[in-house]
């Protein structure tokens, strides 16, 4: 338990993409802190020899199908060096792509990098015609799996996989930009020391209860129905949550509702299953396998532009969250987002990035090992059925996003 005082203070979360029942979308087009990891500035290596291993994906074509495809020289993308002329055809050839954020266009991990890199103008250096679309991460998996979107935001790895399994669609994610939970559980204050203090309580959720929160609640010997109830919390202001006199606590992501109350000066405790030995993971972009197989050098370049936006946004944070704020209120701000609740946000998660990408790595590679606990501690609350869960190396495309990345974890950008 993590308890907190009225005084504002940054915290080690991060926010998902919310979990919604509900699925709203909408059409819209579309920084420098010293955290140890590359800067837009470090995005192109000293050295003009770097190379893109991800050119192999568009290299592998059985030698003789055309002999007036380019080779694969032709397609590398160097550092330094201008973009490849028949990788960018290839790459208009795509068409536009589609993307769906994961909760209306708020400052969070696996949207707001996206928003950087379409500001910026890097997807139009790659040749890409990237669209951003509003919507929520429970709404986006159906929409990729049937290909009315090409990338979109999830809420994080468990999530993609438990959607992929239980309607049998091949999906791949892309980039997992932190290897930690993002929800806590908030508790007033004097309830709880202990997770078993809350035995015999009940909590508020927003649709279910994450995850996260299960897993580590269970790990005290609590379960749903049997050691303490839940109910269906409406709207999402904690101060309007906290107020309610029969709920013990509620879900909460890290980089949102603290920040209110905080701001509120309204004290709090949190229960964090991070803290508590719970695997997870937060800021997850993802695709159909058809997609990514069928367009290689689209889907590296899509994941290069995005990678060198992340890399502009954990650097600067406060510059990416009011890039986010102008699209929220361009787009009417429909789920009314404040200016200063986005920077409290962008600068949680970045924090929390920053400081959980290993050393001399690139930012969002996901990490197969790490993951699989994840859905292993899942597969121990009933999440993947009898037959457990799916092998996590067979459901993420971590070469092709390792692949964008130099030796010392810097984009490999063309220039």
């Amino acid at each position: 338990m993590t308890a907190r005082s009225p005084a504002p203070r940054r915290l080690l979360g991060a926010f998902a993409a919310l979990a919604l029942v509900t699925a709203a979308c909408g059409d819209d087009d579309s920084g420098s802190a010293d955290t140890g990891a590359p800067t837009s500035e470090d995005s192109t290596p000293d050295t003009e020899t770097a190379t893109t291993e991800g050119e192999s994906a568009a290299a592998e074509a059985p030698a003789g199908t055309d002999p007036e495809a380019p080779s694969g020289d032709q397609m590398a993308v160097s550092a330094g060096e201008p973009f490849p002329e028949a990788r960018c055809a290839a790459n208009e050839e795509v068409g536009t792509l589609t993307f769906l954020t994961g909760f209306d266009f708020a400052a969070a991990a696996s949207i707001v990098e996206v928003i950087v890199a379409d500001e910026a103008g890097y997807y139009d250096e790659v040749c890409l015609d990237v669209e951003l679309k509003p919507s929520f991460s429970t709404a986006n998996y159906p929409l990729v799996a049937s290909g009315d979107a090409h990338f979109a935001s999830g809420g994080s790895f468990s999530e993609v996989v438990a959607f992929a399994d239980a309607n049998e669609v091949d999906l791949l994610a892309m980039t997992v930009d932190a290897r930690t939970p993002i929800e806590s559980l908030l508790v007033k204050p004097g309830v709880a020391e202990t997770l078993e203090d809350l035995e015999g309580t009940t909590l508020g959720v927003k649709g279910k209860l994450p995850t996260s929160i299960e897993v580590m609640l269970a790990d005290a010997g609590l379960v749903e129905g049997e050691n303490f109830d839940t109910v269906l919390l409406d709207g999402f202001d904690p101060m309007a949550h906290i107020a309610i006199e029969p709920i013990s606590g509620f879900s909460v992501w890290k980089s949102n509702e603290p920040g209110t109350l905080e701001r509120a000066g309204v004290e709090f405790d949190l229960f964090d299953p991070g803290e508590e030995g719970v695997p997870g993971s937060f800021g997850v972009i993802f695709a159909s396998r058809d997609f990514v197989t069928g367009n290689p050098t689209a889907a590296e370049d899509f994941v290069r532009a995005t990678m060198r936006g992340l890399a502009d946004a954990v650097a600067d944070p406060d510059a990416a969250a009011n890039t986010a704020v102008a699209l929220i209120n361009a787009n009417g701000n429909p789920s009314f987002l404040s200016p200063e609740g986005e920077v409290f946000r962008w600068n949680t998660e970045a924090g929390i990035i920053a400081s959980t990408t290993p050393e001399g790595t690139g930012y969002a590679i996901p990490d197969d090992v790490s993951l699989q606990e994840e859905l292993d501690a899942a597969t121990g609350i009933g999440l993947f059925g009898e037959n457990g869960a799916p092998s996590a190396a067979e459901m993420i495309g971590a070469d092709i996003t390792a692949g964008v990345y130099d030796a010392v974890g810097q984009v490999i950008w063309p220039g």
